[in-house]
């Protein structure tokens, strides 16, 4: 039997051609959405998560260990990482797709936020356009501050990039190329740098950020609802999946017997 993802895969595939040769069908039919729910439920796979290990803060610090070098591709995996995780999480086709016209200079903002009037820190704004889920013409945006706008700000500099893809690929003699990162790329140089960090590439993926991101906010006691502006995410449910397994590894629950 097929695994509940591609049968999901498949029905929404026949759908829209359905749709697209100007016919109709019953593919949200309340019986179908039921009849696929009990299927699941019954289903002897259990649903596997896109990245075996999420990539939490201290992973990422390994990560960027191993790109801390001066080479243009240790400064453009430097600023891919930082951006891609402190950014919400972003999916690797988004990071692939991101332009130079979708970053925004914002006025630094306060270190603490409680102390206007401290340390401040650059601020930049990354408008998302079209996404999983948002449109194109949507004005939704995400907010990094700090150590990865420095990042993202010395690898645009040493790239000499002002428009078009942000992050492009490099040839093997570390030459700049005009074509953006492919999603696929995103995932490989995450597992490179894994593998340089002494990590099993096998148990990440580029998924592993944005599940590691909501990881990090249940760690460090984020509000779920705050964390998700950042993340983009709609569903509470997805989002919570993650941030409640950091809740329950810090809470008491699994703590009675030690």
């Amino acid at each position: 039997p097929h695994a509940p993802s591609t049968v999901r895969r498949r029905l929404s595939s026949w759908s829209t051609l359905t749709r697209w040769r100007g016919l109709r069908g019953n593919f949200s039919a309340t019986g179908l959405q039921s009849a696929i729910k009990l299927a699941v439920r019954a289903s002897a796979r259990p649903r596997g998560r896109k990245s075996k290990r999420a990539v939490t803060a201290d992973i990422l610090t390994a990560l960027l260990r191993a790109c801390a070098g001066e080479k243009l591709v240790d400064v453009r995996d430097r600023a891919l990482l930082l951006t891609a995780f402190a950014s919400g999480g972003r999916r690797r086709s988004e990071v692939s797709s991101l332009r130079v016209e979708q970053l925004i200079e914002e006025q630094p903002v306060p270190a603490d936020p409680k102390n206007p009037d401290g340390e401040k820190l650059p601020c930049l704004k990354i408008r998302l356009g079209r996404s999983k889920t948002t449109e194109a013409d949507s004005d939704d945006f995400v907010l990094l501050v700090g150590r990865p706008v420095v990042a993202l700000s010395e690898w645009l500099e040493r790239a000499a990039i002002a428009d078009g893809a942000v992050f492009r690929g490099i040839d093997r003699w570390g030459h700049l190329e005009r074509r953006a990162v492919t999603p696929q790329s995103v995932n490989l140089i995450l597992k490179r740098r894994a593998a340089e960090a002494g990590l099993d590439p096998t148990l990440f993926s580029a998924h592993g950020l944005r599940s590691g991101f909501l990881t990090e906010t249940g760690r460090r006691g984020i509000p779920l609802t705050e964390a998700m502006q950042q993340s983009q995410h709609r569903s509470i449910q997805q989002a919570s999946r993650y941030y409640n397994d950091a809740e329950r590894q810090l809470g008491r629950a699994a703590r009675l017997i030690i």
